[in-house]
């Protein structure tokens, strides 16, 4: 297993339902995988870890307690060209993308596979050039994307189109290869209510559905997500901050179990910004059980979600032993089995926090009963039989 003490089996008593394919291969269920984890507790979107030359590529990925894409980590393969009006996957890859699932929860068995499935927007290739499915606007043209990519838009408002994308879905799940889906550009609307409405209908009540919802909250689609990706890219300031700890609340108390969400940090100057990255990884444990990550900003040239590994996740907090409690000096702690987590949000004062023995700071080794943690930051303090 990977990391020293980061993916040990905890036993709890939870009741779960596992798919046949998972009980086929001896995997424990979704619920017994989210919940049996060790925190802190990182997620991989997209691109992958880059500061680990002694990784393979799917050690770097087992790194991780949820990563997406899983179609093309795995290396499923849709059976039809262009891609975009294929239901199924060829055989042979679903063989193949099994074969790599089993490889990556063998070295960390609490790990959740995710596959996008694009329903907003695309590639040029993705459906042949005078598609209906293409979204056009009043002059009859199609509709540009995301930019960066070159990508079109997809015209999610056509029902056929939505029971198109709900059949992808499904095959997705069918295949054995994915726990759930991704919906990357959500923003609440009809449509878009209307076709995650769909895909629960096709794929059922216990796979997962995570959408990308920035730092907003969700109430007209939330009880058919289990998961917001937020993809925080404005944290600038403490407004900022404040909103992105409101909505993870928010999502913490009003989605769908088991919850899986997942915080995404841009650095402001490099990778090496640590308090950044101590700060999401402590706002994420302290206001819920979910998945961090500290990554590249997208507007750099490179691929986006780009990112370090940091010794600071390696540290072994063990399961929460409570809820977090806010404290009178603007901060928020969270016991764990092997230490204690504070998160103090940009624009607050520094904070000392003193406890009745000798904790070690995981940021700083300092070893003491009293210990000051500035603003925009987040500290570990690990009890003395921790690792």
């Amino acid at each position: 297993m990977l990391a020293k003490g980061r993916h040990r089996v905890i036993p709890i008593v939870l009741a779960f339902v596992a798919s046949a394919a998972a009980m086929s291969q001896g995997e424990r269920g979704i619920v017994e995988r989210i919940g049996g984890r060790e925190f802190p507790s990182v997620f991989q979107a997209w691109s992958r870890v880059e500061n680990l030359p002694d990784a393979n590529t799917i050690e770097g990925i087992a790194r991780h307690d949820l990563a997406w894409n899983a179609i093309s980590l795995c290396g499923l393969r849709w059976d039809t060209a262009p891609r975009g009006l294929a239901k199924e996957f060829e055989p042979d890859s679903i063989e193949t993308a099994l074969k790599r699932r089993r490889k990556l929860l063998a070295l960390n068995p609490n790990l959740i596979l995710i596959a996008e499935i694009r329903y907003r927007d695309a590639h040029g290739s993705f459906l042949p050039e005078n598609h209906m499915w293409w979204m056009r606007d009043e002059q009859g043209q199609i509709v540009k994307g995301w930019a960066e990519g070159g990508f079109l838009r997809l015209d999610y408002r056509n029902p056929a189109f939505r029971r198109h994308v709900a059949q992808r879905a499904l095959a997705v799940i069918e295949s054995g290869v994915a726990d759930g889906i991704l919906l990357d550009w959500w923003h609440e609307d009809d449509d878009r209510l209307a076709l995650v409405q769909e895909i629960r209908g096709a794929i059922g009540d216990d796979p997962l559905v995570i959408a990308n919802t920035n730092d907003r909250t969700a109430p007209r689609t939330g009880a058919y997500i289990n998961g917001f990706f937020m993809e925080c890219y404005r944290s600038e300031t403490a407004e900022d901050w404040q909103r992105i700890a409101e909505t993870l609340s928010w999502a913490e108390q009003h989605l769908r179990q088991p919850r899986v969400n997942c915080v995404e940090v841009w650095y402001h100057n490099s990778r090496r910004d640590l308090n950044l990255m101590r700060a999401v990884t402590a706002l994420t444990l302290t206001h819920s059980n979910g998945y961090c990550l500290f990554s590249d900003p997208n507007p750099l040239p490179s691929p986006d979600h780009l990112h370090d590994w940091y010794p600071f996740w390696d540290t072994s907090l063990g399961r929460p032993v409570g809820q977090a409690i806010h404290r009178d000096d603007g901060a928020t702690q969270r016991q764990f089995e092997q230490g204690t987590i504070v998160y103090n949000p940009m624009g607050n004062d520094p904070v000392e926090i003193t406890f009745d023995e000798m904790r070690t700071s995981r940021a700083t080794g300092q070893r003491s009963r009293t210990h000051t943690l500035p603003a925009c930051d987040g500290d570990i303090y690990l009890k003395a039989t921790s690792p």
